[in-house]
């Protein structure tokens, strides 16, 4: 087996911008930790340790795509072949040697290829296969997604592979199993599999999509109308096919005394990361992060240190890359930052916020007031909405959040952005509410 040469795995690098500098008394200590990963350029080559990757192997990825066969994708009949086309399209942009499964999802899930449990490896043949089987898809039945989760997770698990992706369609909610069950099934499939998904229409449920997505550390959206279907397959299995580094995590580093009170993803979008905690040996904890190709991510790290005198400076955490192995160990990505805390009487040093930390600091209160502003919109509290989303058009406006701004002014009326005075608009499109709610958490980058 031949090792990596430096041209095979994306570089990792790490910045962290803070204010280090804490009043008397003083013990929140927040930091921005940017990851950047860059020049991995074989598109596909993935790893998940040294070992794993020879030449000649071809690209180390599984994918399996769901497709939603319920009886409500014949409404209109355009959607099943709008679906039938973007599956084509997807299965068009895999690359040779990937491995691969469509699979029909209604209230139980079927393989539609190559069947028999397995997975089919993509080359032009296959290809044309796929195609060909697509045709036999047609609408009819109930929905449990959870069905179609655990199937791809068999399926994916069945190749020695590190990336291993999802890519779900959804036009409805997930009437035929219960809540409990869906979650089962997600409990179940995280940290195996990452998965995209998307709803199609407007008679699906936000909270359920966005819950698969962030469950799966993939991505959410809505393609409203499903003739944009077959763009947006292509988009993200075109991402799909980039990522090249699997199941990295932020790993944390914190002495004695020191306690994490949050760690969140907060640029490409906001994602809560604090619950998924995993330990790794003595006072180091290790948080998911999925996937990576040649991009770029922000992580908020919010430290509580123990109280200490004027002029006294210590290590509040240290923060690296790695990658988690089965044994216990693990491969460290050579990326590593480290957040500061130093006790000052100079006020202006104390009390001065990081340009850094303030922007993402508004840009996860901005996705929490369009989320709280639209379930009270839904509950018929018209002046508590009015106040939410108001509050949310200010955020945008002053963070420069330009696409999100452009959601919520189909929502309410903006009078005066700078201030937050709007008034809810009396009719809204479903799809433009479903719009805003879906992409709320996408944040913009703070301006360097």
């Amino acid at each position: 087996m031949a090792n990596f040469s430096k041209s095979n795995v994306p570089q990792f690098s790490m910045d962290v911008y803070q204010n280090e500098y804490l009043p008397e008394g003083g013990r929140e200590v927040n930091a921005i930790v940017t990851v950047t990963a860059t020049g991995g350029g074989t598109m596909g080559s993935a790893v998940r340790a040294p070992h794993l990757y020879s030449p000649g192997q071809g690209p180390n990825a599984a994918v399996a795509i769901m497709v939603d066969c319920s009886g409500s994708m014949d409404y209109p009949p355009t959607k099943m072949r709008n679906a039938r086309d973007a599956t084509a399209a997807a299965i068009d942009t895999l690359r040779d040697g990937v491995h691969f499964a469509v699979i029909g999802g209604t209230h139980v899930a079927k393989e539609v290829y190559p069947g028999n449990g397995r997975l089919a490896v993509a080359d032009a043949t296959t290809r044309d296969q796929a195609k060909q089987a697509l045709r036999r898809l047609n609408a009819g039945g109930g929905t449990a997604i959870g069905t179609w989760l655990r199937l791809a997770d068999r399926l994916l698990s069945s190749a020695d592979v590190s990336i291993r992706h999802g890519i779900l369609l959804t036009d409805g909610r997930n009437e035929h199993e219960s809540p409990e069950d869906l979650k089962a099934a997600l409990d179940s499939c995280a940290g195996r599999f990452t998965c995209d998904a998307r709803g199609v229409g407007t008679d699906w449920e936000v909270k359920e999509v966005t819950g698969i997505a962030s469950a799966l550390l993939g991505t959410a959206d809505i393609v409203a109308d499903p003739a944009g279907l077959a763009a947006d397959f292509t988009r993200m299995m075109e991402t799909a096919m980039g990522k090249e580094v699997a199941d990295v995590s932020l790993r944390l580093w914190t002495p004695v005394g020191t306690e994490i009170k949050f760690v969140k993803q907060v640029a490409p979008a906001v994602e809560e990361l604090t619950g998924r905690r995993v330990e790794a040996g003595p006072r180091a904890g290790d948080y998911p992060t999925g996937s990576w190709g040649d991009e770029s991510r922000d992580y908020h790290v919010c430290v509580q240190v123990p109280a200490a005198n004027i002029g006294q400076e210590m290590l509040a955490a240290r923060v690296s890359l790695v990658i988690p192995q089965g044994d216990g160990s693990a491969q460290n990505l050579g990326a590593q930052g480290l957040v500061r805390a130093v006790w000052t009487d100079d006020m202006a040093a104390s009390t001065s916020i990081n340009p850094q930390v303030a922007h993402y600091t508004g840009q996860a209160e901005l996705a929490q007031a369009i989320q709280q502003g639209l379930d009270l919109r839904k509950a018929g509290d018209f002046d508590g909405a009015t106040a939410k989303l108001g509050r949310a058009v200010q955020l945008a406006s002053a963070s420069g959040n330009a696409d999100t701004a452009k959601l919520l002014a189909k929502v309410v009326d903006v009078v005066d952005a700078a201030t937050g005075t709007v008034r809810l608009k009396a009719k809204v499109a479903e799809a433009d509410e479903m719009t805003l709610e879906t992409r709320s958490t996408k944040t913009v980058r703070v301006k360097k």
